[in-house]
């Protein structure tokens, strides 16, 4: 059965590029070649992998009457800045339902909330985590008495319409495979709310590609996302019943959570730190950085040993780096030193 998509809006930059790490692979690669997707490039300020999902997202609720959009997560959400930039270029209100307490200097994510005119409300996270589905009833409620048709979106945009997303950028995962001579690989993704690792898995199962799908959990356990990717599998096959019937095993590596979710240790700023300088690339210390060093160690404990690629999937978070400029100051080089 052929695969048939949603229609989608385009607002992400796509294809990302492929990019082969030279000096990482000599200096860390055990023989493996690490190559990244550079999914930190599908726009500037509207970057990440969140974008690929709202395309979708964003079109199924213009597609249904939606003029505004309810969302949330963390105050430094990656997925709620896409979310009310997205909103903003295409004209539909936003709410941010955020996690934790109001800072009292507004930067990184949060600023640029603010400044695409997203409506923002902040709770203490004992009251987020317990009552986030009434606080969105409550909004919804709020809203159609002003008459106005409020759609919600889990926590990055992670559910069954959101995974067309990575679904489609399988396609483009082929393509670089097959331009780069790559016959099979191991695709290793920070995994924080499931979505993208969920559309990665199920498009390589649909578009047969021939790769075997790693996530990286930068919160809660395996098990929870073991689960969670099998949730968001359901919800896809539920609303879009027609699509081919696929076979998935979700993989999680455990155990590079750290401290906890936004929590990163010195060794993950260190490790951000010497690659920028190695590559030029940059990660940040919420999701790339704690899945690249988890990368890292299972190269250097011989997980990957049958494969000689590994794919790692940048999924951006650029500005998730300054509110936590503080863990580099130890990095750097006084100004002036070679």
């Amino acid at each position: 059965m052929a695969l048939v998509y949603p229609r989608k809006i385009s607002l992400a930059q796509t294809p990302t590029p492929l990019q082969y790490l030279e000096r990482a692979s000599e200096k860390w690669g055990r023989g493996h070649r690490i190559w990244v997707k550079r999914d930190d490039l599908t726009g500037c300020t509207l970057s990440g992998n969140k974008v690929r999902k709202l395309e979708f997202i964003m079109a199924h609720a213009i597609d249904n009457g939606f003029d505004t959009i309810l969302t949330c997560g963390g105050v430094q959400s990656n997925h709620c800045r896409a979310t009310a930039l997205a909103g903003a270029q295409l004209g539909l209100g936003v709410h941010l339902l955020l996690r934790g307490d109001a800072p009292e200097d507004i930067e990184g994510n949060l600023l640029l909330d603010h400044l695409a005119g997203a409506a923002v409300n902040c709770y203490p996270s004992a009251q987020f985590v317990s009552e986030i589905d009434a606080l969105f009833s409550q909004w919804q409620e709020h809203y159609a008495a002003k008459g106005h048709k409020a759609m919600v979106v889990p926590t990055g945009g992670s559910d069954g319409i959101g995974a067309w997303g990575y679904i489609a950028a399988c396609e483009e995962l082929a393509s670089d495979f097959s331009a780069n001579n790559i016959d099979s690989a191991h695709v290793v993704v920070a995994t924080g709310s499931g979505g993208t690792q969920t559309g990665l898995t199920l498009g390589a199962a649909l578009h047969q590609l021939p790769a075997t799908v790693w996530g990286i959990n930068v919160c809660d356990n395996a098990e929870y996302f073991l689960n969670k990717v099998a949730s968001d599998t359901a919800d896809w096959q539920q609303r879009y019943p027609d699509a081919p019937a696929v076979d998935i095993q979700p993989r999680v590596l455990d155990g590079y959570v750290g401290q906890g979710y936004a929590m990163a240790s010195p060794e993950i700023f260190e490790l951000i730190a010497e690659l920028s300088r190695l590559e030029g690339l940059v990660l940040d210390p919420v999701y790339t950085g704690k899945a690249f060093a988890g990368m890292l160690a299972e190269i250097s404990g011989g997980r990957f040993e049958q494969c000689r690629d590994i794919v790692f999937v940048h999924t951006g978070g650029l500005f998730g780096v300054f509110p936590q400029r503080s863990g580099f100051n130890y990095t750097l080089a006084p100004t002036g030193t070679p």
